[in-house]
C-alpha cells in the first residue's frame, strides 16, 4: 500500500464516521461519545499524513503509533455509542468497527517494519 493509498483510507474513515455520527440518537451519552469518536477518527488521519511527511524514522514511528492507538480508540467510541436498537445503524457501526480493526493491523505491520 502506496502512502498515499494509506492516506486517503484514513481520511475517508474519518469522513465516515462523521457521516454515520449524524444519524445517532442524541442522548447524554451519545454526545459524549461521539465527540471523542470523532476526535480519534479523526486524529488516526492526520497522524498518518504527519507520519509521511516525518522528518526522522524515530517521528515517523511515533506517528504511526499513535495513529494505530486511534484507531483502536476508534473502536471503543463506536462500541459504546448507543443506537437505539436501529439495524442500519448497527450495520453502518459494525462497518466502521472491521475498518478500524483494518487499520489498525495495516498500522501494526508498517511499525513492525520500521521497528
Amino acid at each position: 500500500m502506496k502512502p498515499e493509498d494509506l492516506e486517503e483510507r484514513t481520511a475517508v474513515f474519518a469522513e465516515d464516521v462523521r457521516a454515520f455520527v449524524r444519524n445517532l440518537p442524541r442522548t447524554v451519552s451519545n454526545i459524549e461519545d461521539v465527540q471523542q469518536l470523532v476526535r480519534a477518527s479523526g486524529s488516526v488521519a492526520a497522524n498518518c499524513i504527519e507520519a509521511n511527511e516525518s522528518l526522522s524514522a524515530k517521528d515517523k514511528l511515533m506517528r504511526f503509533r499513535i495513529s494505530r492507538k486511534e484507531a483502536k480508540e476508534s473502536g471503543l467510541w463506536l462500541r459504546l455509542v448507543n443506537l437505539d436498537g436501529n439495524v442500519e445503524l448497527t450495520r453502518r457501526r459494525d462497518l466502521l468497527t472491521q475498518e478500524s480493526r483494518e487499520l489498525r493491523s495495516i498500522m501494526s505491520a508498517i511499525i513492525t517494519k520500521l521497528e
